[in-house]
């Protein structure tokens, strides 16, 4: 039985110096865990590298990866979740380049963003492995990128990391794109360090031994912070296992934090309800959830009612209520920002909705039917966080809700080659301008919104997110989490449409659709006091997507601008 006793934690620069530390103090040590499901029902292959392995796949990798590459070309790591996945990119950083994360062709509904993102990058190597190599070089067939198969590298290639200066880059985080197109945030060897040493600390990881278990992909800042950055801090073990093997079965997932001791995990808000509901009453019969440690929400913003449900539903799994963290993070600030810490009960605020719409967060009855009910992201995690005026940049008073901007060794240094925005972004006096709103109540950080995706008419503002959480319990037929409310312009001001798929399961010609959107309309106007120009209903798959798989209500209103849904349109 390995010790529970806490490794120490070094005080070394950057990741590829922590994992020869933990090589040469723990070689024997559990690093890394990737769990296959190769069939439904599957109770998980294990394969597991020990620091030891880790140090000379990482080494071997890193040498390769430095032929014919001059220091800080970019590496992208088109490779499917496993145990490659973090080798290829600790190697990168170890050959001194900047890693660029990404994933295989073929991800549903991404090929375009994935297409943009290479380009944006053009790297000079690109990573992946012999299950995904062909489609890669297909894929890439157009480029003069060299192609590197991560697990047909011999491990006699292995050599030693070339020197790197802290405030080099060390990766290309790109966006999400759910407002914008996606930017790459150039992260340093010291941001991301710092913030695995900020999320730790959040999170108790610093003082207690923990296991970090995670499902969300690598390409994605929180999966890649929470599941590689931070184990390899503070040498930890890590489990990781394939998203795709959470959505077909979730209880793959909690089986995982049953069975790992002190487990620290992260999901967005959609995957907590997905498992209330999914997960059946003979899948928990052998869940053991008491020594859970934490379960970071990280989705915009952080529903009560979404943990309530997951913890109700595994109450009887010993699961804990206090270990559900609500937090805030963005790419432009490695991830981590701000966290509800383990052990706290969950911060429940109910703000009243009219003064909300004008700019105030003001306390509301939590039984009132127009209270807008939210979680509490807790306290910033080694930085500073304020909210101020969006337009004038002053700062404001508790309660007041605005911009929430950032200040912290875990910023990034910018967007690769994109001045303006950067100057715009990363502003003067080192505030990160989020484009989040949010306000500061007790000491506690409140999240709104989005400031690009507020909707407003008749000067009231309305958040999107609040009408989509009314309009989805207006009707059963529609799915959860799969809609997007948006503003379009009209003769006399702002319009909103509300575009929603259906249940699966439904045929478009079993719902009553003039009822459901009745429906719709009457709860959205009662609630809000908003009238919708429309609702759409449309088929599963519909609704645009981000990499991070947030509904991206930019590309929705495009499409419907574009005319794409005028076939399923519902008046």
């Amino acid at each position: 039985m390995e010790s529970r006793r806490p490794p120490i934690a070094p005080a070394h620069r950057t990741l590829p110096e922590f994992v020869r530390h933990w090589a040469g103090a723990a070689p024997d040590r559990r690093a890394f865990t990737f769990v296959d499901h190769p069939a439904p029902g599957s109770r998980g292959v294990h394969r597991t590298l020990t620091w030891r392995r880790l140090d000379l796949r990482v080494r071997a990798l890193a040498a390769r990866l430095a032929e014919d590459t001059e220091p800080g070309a970019r590496v992208a790591l088109l490779c499917p979740q496993g145990l490659e996945y973090v080798t290829a990119f600790l190697a990168a950083l170890a050959a001194g380049l900047v890693a660029v994360p990404l994933y295989p062709p073929g991800l549903p509904g991404q090929d375009d963003r994935l297409s943009a993102v290479l380009a944006d990058a053009d790297p000079a190597v690109v990573v992946t492995t012999r299950r995904t190599a062909d489609a890669v070089r297909g894929f890439r067939a157009d480029t003069p990128a060299r192609v590197v198969v991560a697990d047909e590298v011999p491990d006699t290639s292995a050599g030693d990391a070339r020197p790197v200066a802290l405030d080099a880059v060390a990766y290309l985080q790109y966006t999400s794109g759910s407002t914008r197109t996606p930017a790459g945030v150039e992260i340093t060897h010291a941001n991301v360090v710092a913030n695995a040493r900020q999320a730790l600390a959040a999170y108790g990881a610093d003082a207690h031994p923990v296991t970090c278990v995670g499902w969300l992909p690598l390409y994605h800042d929180m999966g890649l912070v929470l599941s590689v950055a931070a184990p390899v801090v503070r040498g930890l073990p890590s489990v990781l296992m394939d998203p795709v093997a959470f959505l077909h079965e979730p209880v793959r997932w909690l089986r995982l934090l049953g069975t790992h001791p002190r487990a620290v995990s992260a999901a967005p808000n959609f995957a907590y309800d997905y498992c209330a509901s999914a997960v059946t009453d003979a899948q928990k019969a052998d869940l053991r959830l008491g020594d859970v440690v934490a379960l970071i929400n990280g989705s915009e913003p952080v529903r009560p009612g979404t943990a309530d449900r997951f913890h109700a539903a595994f109450a009887g799994q010993g699961l804990v209520p206090e270990t559900h963290c609500p937090s805030y993070g963005l790419a432009e600030a490695t991830v981590f920002v701000s966290a509800a810490r383990p052990g706290e009960p969950l911060h429940r605020v109910a703000l009243d909705r009219d003064a909300l719409a004008a700019g105030k967060a003001l306390p509301a009855r939590p039984d009132d039917p127009r209270a807008v009910l939210l979680a509490g992201c807790g306290t910033p995690a080694g930085q500073r966080v304020r909210v101020a005026d969006p337009v004038s940049g002053a700062g404001l008073s508790d309660g007041e809700v605005g911009e929430i901007q950032v200040r912290g060794p875990n910023v990034g240094r910018g967007y690769r080659n994109q001045e303006e925005l950067t100057r715009r972004v990363f502003g003067p006096g080192g505030w990160l301008r989020t484009g989040d709103l949010g306000a500061v109540l007790e000491g506690r950080l409140i999240v709104t919104g989005r400031l690009k995706d507020l909707i407003v008419v008749d000067g009231r503002n309305h958040y999107p997110q609040d009408v989509e959480a009314t309009a989805q319990e207006a009707d059963p037929a529609i799915r959860p989490d799969r809609l997007a409310a948006f503003g379009i312009p009209g003769g006399s001001g702002e319009r909103v449409v509300v575009v929603a798929e259906h249940a699966r399961g439904t045929s478009l010609a079993d719902i009553d659709v003039p009822a459901l959107v009745r429906a719709v309309r009457a709860a959205v106007s009662a609630r809000h006091g908003l009238r919708l120009a429309e609702v759409v209903l449309v088929a599963p798959g519909s609704v645009p997507r981000t990499s991070s798989g947030k509904v991206s209500r930019a590309r929705t209103r495009e499409r419907y601008l574009a005319g794409d849904y005028t076939a399923e349109r519902a008046r």
